[in-house]
Parts: structure tokens; sequence; C-alpha cells
């Protein structure tokens, strides 16, 4: 009788156990009451699982955009075009342009918390008669800006990975086709993390978060303890036209995109704003976190690096190819040693990799659910049970291989193209925000949002703006003056190329499928 009554008793403890299971994961499918209330007044129906929260989001905004890496992994850049003192200025000048950037876009991230982001906003916010075309243009600059993102942090992780061989056998000849199968492998490595591991992805960026904090300490100690600090004066002081461009001021303005790069990506976070608990809220915050957290821990890199570099000309002429893997051993005197710490950023690139691969994902599902690029319906699918755009994730793999394939025959070609990016999320940027600009000129009533500019935000909107289109010019500029085929910024071309492409096909074909989001929007609400 006691072992029935046990029995008895059991039964309806697994049965709460599975209600209280299938209770949370309808909780996570649908979110909180102002993500279901957001997602109906947009018209969407919410398919992704919201299984990121503010730490995780915030892990994952800080890997992606990885400021502290970045400026070592493109400090080649500001030592060409303004020496150790532009880039330290320069450096805070564009936090400082991009600060305003950021919290303009937290505000219409809080507005409209859609994976489409930056397009979604101009569909919503552009004067009427211009929503459709202008809302498309973004859209196809945000696939270019983000499908090329994912062979252009592969390549990184690449090269740096092949800098390694070199350290640690100078008899290695670095080859194209080399750099082209680590790029691949780094993709696979990616795209397992997107699919396979997808829903343990926000486990990942805490923990990979970690390891972004941790590794900037153990690089940034080591170095202070470590190496020869040259004198503030001559590290502050020091500004240089290396490259020869004839002008100091000009070849700052030139340097400033290494920076650029490092801060670039404040809307990685919103394109994921549909998988996010509570987005409305936690997403403009999370923005916002990351830029000053990574600006800071940024700044302080760049400034230490900057003191222990010893002889520029020896650093920049590395056999390395990076300047920082130089620098490491310089410092350590240890082959092993500077393995080690270069060991730290090639990771974190291939991270922000994985994370790379997931915001294109989503930004291109959104797009294809608008019927904005081809075969819409394939990749807008949601396949039941992954609860992830699986389409759209294996197409932006695709998508990283076939460019990879680029560098075997021209390694020109290849960088031209992946990077791209910046023009391209520059371009959604400026257009995005001067939407909301001209909003407030005109005194129109804005949406709701629980982060708020309030009456500075037309003066925030504004100076953001005027950086970005300065920004973009000069994103636009060669390395070197007087540039030889290899070392030309083809950027200007390739990008007026797919703008026209997308100008063709929105005429012929786009305007007649594409109607913008905000055709979708439930007005009642």
């Amino acid at each position: 009788m006691d072992i029935k009554g046990g029995d008895a008793e059991l039964q309806p403890r697994e049965s709460s156990s599975a209600e209280s299971q299938e209770n949370a994961v309808i909780s996570e499918k649908k979110g909180s009451t102002n993500d279901q209330r957001d997602m109906q007044r947009m018209g969407k129906t919410q398919e992704l699982r919201r299984n990121f929260r503010f730490v995780s989001i915030f892990g994952y905004s800080m890997i992606l955009m990885a400021t502290w890496e970045t400026v070592l992994t493109t400090l080649m850049i500001p030592l060409l075009n303004g020496g150790t003192g532009g880039a330290i200025f320069v450096f805070l000048g564009t936090a400082s342009g991009m600060g305003f950037v950021i919290v303009s876009m937290a505000e219409m991230a809080s507005m409209a918390p859609t994976s489409g982001g930056q397009y979604h906003w101009v569909s919503e916010f552009a004067p009427k008669k211009h929503q459709k075309f202008l809302s498309y243009l973004v859209g196809w600059l945000s696939v270019l800006g983000w499908q090329t993102g994912i062979p252009s942090i592969a390549y990184l992780a690449g090269t740096q990975i092949q800098g390694l061989i070199v350290l640690n056998n100078e008899s290695y000849v670095p080859e194209r086709w080399h750099g082209t199968l680590i790029v691949i492998a780094v993709a696979s490595f990616s795209i397992i993390f997107n699919t396979l591991l997808a829903r343990k992805l926000p486990l990942v960026e805490g923990t990979v978060l970690v390891l972004h904090i941790f590794g900037f300490f153990a690089i940034f100690i080591t170095l202070w303890v470590l190496a020869p600090r040259s004198k503030a004066s001559d590290v502050f002081g020091q500004f240089e036209d290396n490259a020869g461009w004839g002008n100091v001021g000009l070849a700052c303005l030139v340097g400033q995109l290494s920076p650029i790069f490092a801060l670039l990506g404040s809307d990685a976070a919103t394109h994921m704003s549909e998988e996010l608990r509570d987005a409305s809220y936690t997403l403009p915050r999370a923005m916002i976190w990351t830029a000053v957290s990574n600006s800071i821990l940024g700044f302080l890199m760049l400034v230490t690096v900057c003191f222990c570099l010893g002889d520029v000309e020896n650093i920049i002429s590395s056999k390395t190819g990076y300047p920082h893997i130089q620098v490491f051993y310089n410092v350590t005197g240890s082959v092993a040693g500077a393995s080690t710490l270069t060991a730290i950023t090639v990771v974190m690139a291939i991270f922000g990799c994985v994370n790379n691969v997931a915001t294109s994902s989503r930004q291109l599902f959104a797009f294809a659910r608008d019927a904005g690029i081809p075969f819409g319906g394939f990749l807008s699918k949601v396949q039941i049970g992954w609860d992830i755009p699986l389409n759209s994730v294996i197409v932006s793999f695709t998508v990283a291989v076939l460019l990879s394939l680029i560098n075997i025959g021209s390694t020109v070609a290849f960088n031209s193209i992946a990077s791209l990016g910046t023009c391209a999320l520059l371009s959604s940027y400026i257009i995005s925000i001067s939407c909301l600009f001209l909003k407030r000129w005109r005194n129109e009533t804005l949406l709701p949002s629980r982060f708020s500019l309030g009456k500075s935000g037309i003066w925030i909107n504004g100076i953001a703006v005027a950086y970005l289109v300065v920004a973009l010019v000069f994103s636009f500029f060669p390395s070197y003056p007087h540039p030889t085929l290899d070392l030309m910024n083809w950027n200007i071309l390739i990008y007026g190329c797919v703008v026209i492409f997308s100008l063709i096909y929105f005429y012929f074909k786009g305007r007649h499928i594409y109607i913008g989001p905000v055709e979708y929007i439930n007005k009642d609400l």
C-alpha cells in the first residue's frame, strides 16, 4: 500500500514538472508582455526563441565589436597614418563620434526592436513618399555590410594564425590558398555554433565574455610589466605621416579607419532583438554599455601598446604581417610567450566570426521576410524544432566560402570586397539616423520608447550624421597616396556596383513585390 501510495503521489509531480517546462518554453518563445506588444504592433509573428538576457546580449555585442582586439590587429593603419599621437587622439575623436551614433541607434532600437534593424526604422521614420525606396536601399546595404563581415573577420583570424606560423617557423611561406582554407575552417566552426549549438549561444557568450576581459588584462599587464616604455611626450606628441600624404592632419584622418573598424557594429545586437527577452528595455542599455566598456578597454590598450612599441620601423616591417605580434615577441623575448598572447586575439576573432554569422543571418532573414531580396520565402523560413532561420545561416556560410575563394586569385580583390562592410554599414547608419533627425526637425510625433534622448535628441542625431558623413568619405581612402593597383582601395567601385545592382533589381522587380515593413504596422496599437 505504501508503495502504491508513493507512486500515486509521484504522478502529479511529474505532470507538474512537465507543465512547468512547457510553460517555460512558451514564455521563452513569446517573450515578455512588452515583446508581444512590440511584435504585434510591427505586424510580425514571433518565430525565434527569446533565450538572450542582458548579460548574454551584452557579451554578444562586446565580443563582436572586440574593440581592444581590433585596436591591436589594425595597428598598422594608424602607425602609417598619424603615428602614436595621431592614433590616440583620433581614437578619442572616433569614440566620441560613434558614441552619438550608438545612442541614436539605441533609441530607435527601443522604439522598434526588430531583427530588421535599420531598414525597418527607415521604413517607419522616412517621409512617406520615400519610405519604400530608402528602406529597400538600406536593407541591401545592411545585407552587404554583414554578409561581407563573415569572411573579413575569418580572414583576420586566419592571417594572424599564419603570422604565428611565421613566428614559430621562419621557413614558412604563406600562400593565398592557405589563407582561404583557414577562412573556410573558421567559417565552418562558426556555423557549428550557429546550428547545432544555437540554443547554447547565450551561455557561450557569457563564457567568452570572461575571456574577452581576462585576455585584456593578460596582455595589458604583460606589456606594462615587461616592456621598456617610451616617454609620454614622445607617445602623445608624435604625429607622423609615414605613408607620405604630405600633410599630417590628412594622414590622421585617413588613419581613423582603424578606430572606426574597432567601434563599428553597434547594430549587431539589434538584429538579435527577436531573440532577446524584454528587448525594448534591455537592448538599448546593452548597446550603450557595450560602447562605453569597449571604448575604455580599446583606449587603454592603444595607449599601452603605443608606450611599448619600441622601434616603429621594426614593428611595421615585421615578417609576421602584424605589428602586435612583433610587439609581443619583443616584449616577452619568447616565441612561446608571444604565441600565447597572440592566441588570445585569434580566439576572440574566431568567436567574433561566430557572432557575425548570427547577426548576418538574422538580418538576411528579416529582409527576406519582407520580400526585399530574391528567394525570400526560402531565406525567411524558420524550421520547426530549430527555432533559427537555418536557411539564412547556411546561405551566409556559403557566401563566406565563395568570397574566400576570390583570395586564391587575388588578395587585393578579396580585401576590397571583405572591407566593404564598413562603408555599407556606415551608409545604413547615415540614412536611418537622418530619417529620425528629420522627424524631430519637423516636430513629428515619434514612436514611444523605453529609452529616449528627449529634447537633446535632435542635436545628438545631427552630430551623429555629421560625423558619419566624414567617416564614410575617409573609409574610401587608400592607406597610401598614389597607390599601385594592389594597394588601391577599390571599395568605392564595388560599393557603387552593388548599389546600382540593387537599384536595377528594385526598378524591375523589387518595387512590385517589396512594400516595406511600415505597411505591416498595426496602426490600432
